[in-house]
């Protein structure tokens, strides 16, 4: 009997003809493209045609969030562009197939059979699963310049550590977080709240109070679909799925069991992957609040200190979780470093913990919601920032929840209050930062506890409710990306 290699070159013809349809039809089956874009498309987009500065692209997020169907949009705009079909080729390195074969063989395969010359364009899904990833991408820009990569990655740290290094003046990496509540409402056909396409929120402070009544008049058409975008919300097909109780179970075995149970133990050699996921049960009760390792390790018996770090630093990896660090402010005395750690998105929080009680459980809920805005603030602000923490200091000791760190500018202060008429007194912590403070924000919960709260140091801040705050964050993104869709130059 012949024996046959399991990654023959032929084999690997197959897989690549099964994954790259458009060398035969010239398009890209309607089903993978999808028809709503997300903001990472566009800046996608704007990277890989920029004709002054060359980058290799590289999509980084959880599972689910749209980092593939990202990639056969790319590719259908090429097409459409007039690039030809055989130019382009879509790898996944998740196949097991290809994360079994040579890098080199995948390439030779490719340019043996189907187009021989270098002006193409690889799409590399999952790329962290071939070996010596990082060095195949910096020899690809290195000796092919007119090669065009883009790659998703589930692995950002790794993804990141491989832009600092091989990277370096080579690729960029764009962060696809779950959807935010703007994009949630985009993706439902939820009617449009007719505001400014500007409106920013900060600038909702020097607005008159009949002004911000209007304005809060249009985006009361979307808080009835807050707490479903809350529990289920973040993942775009499962945002479509028309039964939630499915959806939470695909997204506990898709997004969770399959990083805890697979990925991470792959990429990290982990050998005990039910600690990991212990450690990662914990993290989802204490959303939002200021972790301690040595709590982590006498909660979870038997798990040592290096274990938990290590352990917390994989779900990083993986963007299951965030961390939030104490930030300094005006030199105010701040707790010792511990940071704040939220859940990537309170749909997955939700998820596994089954809870069906958020809406009806104040303390949760207010986690719940915290988790959010952290989650759409770091979005929001990632490249600009220094970056998104919080501050526990001052006279009293108290904390302001969310603190933007601008380089060589004021921060921003955000507290989050999510229970009616929430007080602030003049002695709250982020009251009595204000003067280091560019704008001030406490995140409320009713439409009707929104305005300015005049401070008796003569400052003002902001009382939002959080779905406006939130849709309001996603209407200013929307904005900033206005004029860079993809055009091709003629």
């Amino acid at each position: 009997m012949r024996k046959v290699a399991i990654t023959s070159k032929e084999s690997i013809l197959k897989v690549l003809n099964a994954y790259n349809p458009w060398w035969k039809t010239g398009s890209v089956n309607k089903g993978l493209t999808k028809e709503y874009k997300r903001f990472a498309f566009h800046e996608a987009m704007k990277r890989l045609s920029d004709r002054v500065i060359r980058r290799s692209v590289i999509l980084t997020g959880t599972r689910r969030v749209g980092k593939t169907t990202i990639q056969y949009q790319m590719i259908d705009a090429l097409l459409k562009n007039g690039v030809a079909p055989q130019k382009i080729i879509f790898i996944s390195m998740d196949h097991p197939m290809l994360k079994l074969s040579q890098f080199q063989d995948i390439l030779d395969c490719y340019h043996e059979n189907i187009y021989a010359q270098q002006d193409v364009y690889y799409f590399f899904d999952e790329i962290q699963y071939a070996q010596d990833w990082d060095r195949w991408l910096k020899i690809i820009y290195d000796m092919q310049p007119e090669t065009h990569v883009v790659a998703t990655g589930s692995a950002s740290p790794a993804l990141m550590k491989g832009s600092r290094e091989s990277g370096a003046g080579r690729w960029s990496v764009i962060e696809v977080p779950t959807l935010s509540f703007y994009e949630y409402c985009e993706l439902l056909e939820i009617d449009k709240p007719d505001i400014p396409s500007d409106l920013k929120v900060t600038t909702l402070l020097h607005k008159t109070q009949i002004e911000r009544n209007q304005i809060m008049i249009q985006l009361s058409k979307v808080q009835n679909h807050f707490i479903r975008y809350l529990q289920l919300g973040g993942f775009p097909e499962l945002a479509l799925a028309d039964n939630d109780l499915t959806a939470q179970q695909i997204m506990r075995e898709d997004v969770v069991d399959k990083v805890l149970k697979r990925d991470l133990p792959s990429l990290y050699n982990i050998r005990n992957a039910t600690e990991l996921e212990r450690i990662f049960l914990y993290l989802c009760n204490v959303s939002s609040e200021i972790v301690s390792i040595e709590a982590i390790t006498k909660e979870l018996n038997g798990v040592s200190r290096t274990t938990v770090e290590n352990y917390i630093q994989y779900l990083e990896s993986a963007n299951l979780i965030y961390q939030s660090w104490p930030v300094d402010m005006a030199g105010k005395k701040v707790l010792k470093a511990r940071p704040k750690i939220y859940i990537a998105d309170a749909a997955i929080r939700n998820a596994v913990l089954m809870d069906d009680s958020i809406i009806t459980d104040p303390v949760g809920m207010g986690k719940v919601v915290e988790t959010a805005v952290y989650k759409h603030v770091a979005a929001f602000y990632y490249q600009y920032a220094t970056s998104v923490g919080y501050f526990r200091g001052g006279k009293k000791n108290k904390e302001i929840d969310i603190v933007v760190d601008y380089p060589g500018s004021k921060n921003i202060l955000i507290e989050v209050k999510y229970r009616e008429r929430a007080p602030i007194t003049d002695d709250d912590a982020i009251i009595e930062l204000l003067d280091e403070a560019s704008a001030a924000i406490i995140i409320t919960k009713t439409a009707s506890d929104f305005g300015v709260h005049n401070a008796l140091c003569g400052k003002e801040l902001l009382r939002i409710p959080a779905f406006a705050f939130l849709y309001l964050l996603g209407n200013a993104e929307k904005h900033g990306y206005r004029g860079m869709e993809y055009r091709r130059e003629t």
